[in-house]
């Protein structure tokens, strides 16, 4: 049977511990301390940026699309060495795509007054992918390649011939003020927040759905359609598990360090040269290439760390958080204001202000954070572990 990878374990947990760290509310914490240049750094990096460019928190959503991919080629050798049948295995992948669409559904539901049909949740992009990337396992990797060229390359030429707003667009009804800063202009206005090829797709789509009242925008320009890219950025965690297993147990470090500044170059070339922007909120080819390339360096480096130099006393915490995934996203999205109210309600409303106004969020933070991974703990040691 295929044995578990540690350094893929623990950049699963990492990424799960960036999502739920959003509970140490860093950006408050910036802003009670101005011009705080440590305060700043850290808040900016628990933050998407406006559109173009990257942070830290960018990085979540793809590092766990990437890591899809990576467990495929596990998933598939462990099912196979029981006996699975290729028709049951893509009738469980069917299954799963269409529980992670409904899981995604109802997290962006549970504050709406009625169910909020869309589709933009981490879960539910790689649910409306998954059944592809399954079927891309099992062809050649020569395929597998092909397959992300042409996802990349049609996407790209899609929006490019798409037109572009004229000068009537009411940017207000887009929730876009007409000065945003953020405007691209000339060939790359094609990626413009809200006026492109995604966000005209979903005023027709997902009008098509029960609603309080019409769909006009995302408010933050995310789109249904980022899950075809997203495909890509799966392909690309695909193409890494592979490799990890037909090298195994040795990592693959030459290829992946390739592979990492390959996607990095090649996305920041597009961007530069006006061919196209590195935006994660649209999921541009650009951004599928530059964010693969940065999980391609961050597979590598805990790979060479955790496998090679066998540097293992500060894994734990995040395996524990990494075997629980699906747990973790769901803890992470369901019980922070049960614990906040708990709190409060407990120890009083000023017990996190021990330190001052200024760090009570992070104080506050902290302790949700530490109850969410006492769960995880608790499950590890009970071999609880929520899987679909």
């Amino acid at each position: 049977m295929p044995q578990r990878n540690v350094a893929v374990d623990v950049f699963r947990g990492i990424v799960m511990v960036l999502m739920m760290a959003e509970v140490l509310r860093l950006s408050e914490v910036a802003r009670a301390f101005p011009g705080n240049p440590f305060w700043g750094f850290l808040a900016y990096h628990q933050t998407h940026v406006p559109w173009a460019g990257c942070s830290l928190h960018d990085l979540i959503q793809p590092g766990f699309s990437f890591l899809v991919g990576v467990a495929l080629p596990y998933s598939i050798a462990s099912r196979l060495a029981r006996g699975a049948r290729f028709g049951q295995m893509f009738g469980h992948a069917i299954w799963r795509s269409f529980v992670l669409i409904v899981l995604g559904i109802f997290l962006r539901s549970t504050h709406s007054p009625q169910t909020n049909f869309t589709f933009e949740d981490t879960l539910t992009q790689i649910g409306l992918g998954y059944p592809f990337l399954f079927l891309l396992g099992f062809a050649r990797p020569r395929t597998q390649w092909v397959a992300f060229g042409l996802i990349l390359g049609g996407y790209w030429l899609a929006w490019t011939l798409y037109p572009l707003p004229g000068p009537d667009f009411d940017w207000r009804a887009a929730g876009v003020p007409p000065d945003w800063p953020h405007h691209f202009t000339g060939f790359m206005a094609h990626w413009n927040k809200n006026s492109n090829l995604g966000a005209a797709f979903d005023r027709w789509f997902l009008n098509l759905f029960p609603r309080p009242e019409p769909f006009l925008a995302n408010r933050g320009g995310y789109l249904t359609l980022n899950f075809i890219p997203t495909l890509g950025t799966m392909i690309l965690g695909l193409a890494a598990g592979r490799w990890l297993r037909e090298s195994s147990p040795k990592p693959p470090l030459a290829r992946l360090w390739i592979a990492a500044a390959a996607g990095i170059i090649a996305g920041l070339a597009l961007h530069f040269a006006g061919i196209c922007p590195v935006v994660k909120r649209i999921w541009t080819p650009a951004w599928t290439l530059f964010s693969g390339g940065a999980c391609f360096a961050i597979l590598a480096a805990l790979s060479w760390l955790i496998d090679v130099k066998r540097v293992r006393f500060w894994t734990f915490p995040f395996v524990v958080v990494g075997m629980n995934s699906i747990a973790a996203y769901m803890i992470a999205h369901l019980f922070e204001d049960f614990i906040r109210s708990s709190f409060r309600i407990h120890l009083g409303p000023n017990f996190f202000r021990v330190f001052g106004d200024g760090l009570q969020p992070l104080m506050e933070g902290a302790a949700v954070l530490a109850i969410y991974w006492l769960i995880l703990f608790w499950m590890y040691r009970r071999k609880l572990f929520l899987k679909i």
